[in-house]
């Protein structure tokens, strides 16, 4: 497997993620995967070889090897590392889906982390939690702890006694061991931080348009009041100097009836 290529297929993400998964990035492949390709493969080359028991019995090395170690450490340091890193390739597969819409749209249609990519995101630091715990869990199971002894004792069958078996290297292994599962709840802490921060971040946000609308709504509530006001006021003008007027026309024709009274008057005199 090129783990070149599966680094690079990866570092993709670092233009849609934060900063702390950026820094998870850096420590999923120079810590862990470096360490693994230049240290662990050599320190744990041919281990069933190298296993000794004290007994010359046929299958007997061979079983206790088989229990001792029924995952071989350093094969499940690959696997945790690919299911590690499986839920960020989803989240290139959805960036590249993205990017394959905006150029058939011809605009952009994403900027960031938002939208469904928000989601995926989201669910990607999730999953790759889990299996970092899951991981761990499964190693202190299969292996006792994660230190290497230096002695083991077997009574399987077909040996027939209490036999003394004597691995190779057990300082340098549990050295790397520890190192491997240090770096290991490094990344689960650094996940939980950028899982908190992902959330929080989009709470404040939501919170912020919240407030924005309610902001919006009371400016135009306050315009439609003062428009309103305004109709009232220039109604209440217009009744003000309308009835003047009608006084005045009455006052005119008081006038002009008296005028004609006081010509007829006249007239009959």
């Amino acid at each position: 497997m090129s783990w070149m290529f599966f680094r690079d297929l990866l570092s993709g993400v670092n233009n849609y993620s934060t900063g702390i998964g950026r820094i998870w990035l850096a420590v999923v492949f120079t810590f862990r995967l470096l360490v693994y390709l230049v240290a662990a493969e050599h320190v744990w080359k041919d281990e069933q070889k190298e296993f000794e028991c004290n007994i010359r019995q046929p299958g007997c090395e061979n079983v206790c090897f088989d229990y001792f170690f029924p995952i071989s450490q350093v094969r499940l340091w690959a696997l945790q590392l690919i299911m590690v890193s499986m839920p960020s390739l989803f989240v290139v597969l959805h960036v590249a889906y993205h990017e394959e819409r905006e150029k058939r749209h011809r605009k952009k249609l994403c900027v960031g982390l938002g939208g469904s990519l928000w989601y995926t995101y989201l669910i990607s630091l999730i999953v790759k939690t889990g299996f970092e715990i899951a991981f761990l869990v499964l190693f202190h199971k299969l292996y006792g702890g994660f230190s290497v002894p230096h002695l083991m004792k077997c009574n399987l069958k077909p040996c027939p006694h209490t036999v003394d078996c004597f691995i190779s290297k057990p300082t340098e292994k549990t050295t790397f061991t520890l190192f491997m599962v240090i770096t290991s709840c490094l990344c689960i802490v650094m996940n939980c931080t950028e899982l908190s921060f992902v959330v929080l971040k989009c709470s404040i946000k939501c919170c912020l348009q919240k407030y924005s609308k309610r902001c919006k709504s009371s400016v135009c509530e306050c315009c439609k009041l003062k428009y309103v006001g305004c109709g009232k006021i220039l109604q209440n003008h217009r009744s003000a100097i309308s009835i003047p007027q009608r006084g005045e026309t009455k006052l005119l024709c008081d006038k002009q009836e008296g005028e004609t009274k006081a010509t007829s008057l006249l007239s009959r005199t």
